[in-house]
C-alpha cells in the first residue's frame, strides 16, 4: 500500500506492508503530477507533465523499495510531456511476489530520531511529568532527596526530638486562636462602639485645609507681584491711578496674611 502527497505537497512517499502493518520504505518523489502503479505490483511511475508543471518535465520509474530505476525527459527545449501511461497487460501476467522487508533507510531513520528536548536544568534527572491522569507524578531533585531522607528509619534520639516538636505545635497555636483573659470575648456592639470612639477622638484631616491654604497663598503672592510692578512703574515716574495706589497700601497686610497661612498650613 502506498501513501503519498503530491500537488501542493512536497511528494513524500511511504510504502506499507498491509498484512504486518509495517512501514517498508519512505522516500521523496518531488514535482510529481501523475502517479501510476505498474501492472507487476512492484514498480510505479512518477511523472511531471505539462501544462501543470513544465519545470523538470519527464517521468521516473521507481521500485517500491526506494530505488529509482529509470528517468526520461524531453530531448528538445520546446518538447513537453503531457501524458504517460503503462502499457496494459492481461491479468495474471506477473506472479505475486512477497513484500520485501524493512529497508535500511527506514530502520536507520527510526534509530536516528532526535531525542525529546529537555532544558539543561532538567537533564540527568527523572521527569516529573505524567503521561496519564491515573499515573502519579514522579518527584525529582531536592524534593526527592527530602522524601528519601524521611523514608530512612530514625534513631531513638531523633524520634524523641520529633515527638517533642509535634507536642509543641498545638501549644504554640493555642494563644493565637483563644481570646486572652485580659480582653475577654468582645461582642459586635462593643467593637462598633470602639470604632466610633476612635473616629471621634482621631485628629481631624488636614489635607483639604492645607490645599485651600496653598491656593490662598498663591493668590496673595500674585497680588504682591502686581504691587512690585506698580512700585517699579512709580519709580520710573509714571503716575498711578487711585485704585493702583490703594493696592500699594495693602502690601503689608498681604505679607501678614501669607505668613499666617504658612503657619496654619
Amino acid at each position: 500500500m502506498c501513501l503519498a502527497g503530491f500537488g501542493n505537497l512536497p511528494g513524500h512517499v511511504e510504502f506499507w506492508n498491509r498484512e504486518k502493518l509495517q512501514l517498508v520504505s519512505k522516500f521523496q518523489a518531488s514535482d510529481t503530477t501523475h502517479f501510476e502503479w505498474c501492472p507487476d505490483g512492484e514498480h510505479f511511475m512518477a511523472a511531471t507533465t505539462a501544462p501543470r508543471l513544465r519545470q523538470g518535465n519527464g517521468y521516473r520509474v521507481w521500485h517500491y523499495s526506494g530505488r529509482q530505476l529509470f528517468t526520461w525527459s524531453p530531448a528538445g527545449p520546446t518538447d513537453e510531456l503531457w501524458e504517460v501511461k503503462w502499457q496494459p497487460v492481461a491479468p495474471g501476467t506477473f506472479p505475486v511476489r512477497p513484500v520485501i522487508g524493512v529497508q535500511t533507510s527506514v530502520s536507520q531513520e527510526s534509530k536516528n530520531k532526535p531525542a525529546v528536548y529537555r532544558p539543561p536544568s532538567a537533564r540527568g534527572t527523572t521527569s516529573s511529568l505524567k503521561l496519564h491522569e491515573t499515573e502519579a507524578p514522579k518527584v525529582v531533585g531536592a524534593a526527592a532527596a527530602a522524601k528519601a531522607e524521611d523514608a530512612k528509619p530514625l534513631s531513638k534520639s531523633a524520634q524523641k526530638n520529633k515527638r517533642r516538636r509535634e507536642a509543641k505545635k498545638p501549644e504554640e497555636a493555642t494563644p493565637a486562636s483563644a481570646p486572652s483573659a485580659a480582653t475577654g470575648s468582645i461582642t459586635q456592639a462593643q467593637r462598633d462602639a470602639v470604632a466610633m470612639a476612635t473616629a471621634l477622638t482621631a485628629p481631624p484631616m488636614t489635607i483639604a485645609s492645607s490645599a485651600d491654604n496653598e491656593k490662598k497663598i498663591r493668590a496673595l503672592r500674585k497680588k504682591l507681584q502686581q504691587i512690585e510692578k506698580l512700585k517699579a512703574q512709580q519709580a520710573e515716574g509714571k503716575t498711578l491711578e487711585s485704585n493702583q495706589l490703594e493696592k500699594l497700601k495693602n502690601e503689608a497686610e498681604l505679607v501678614k496674611q501669607i505668613e499666617e497661612l504658612s503657619i496654619a498650613g
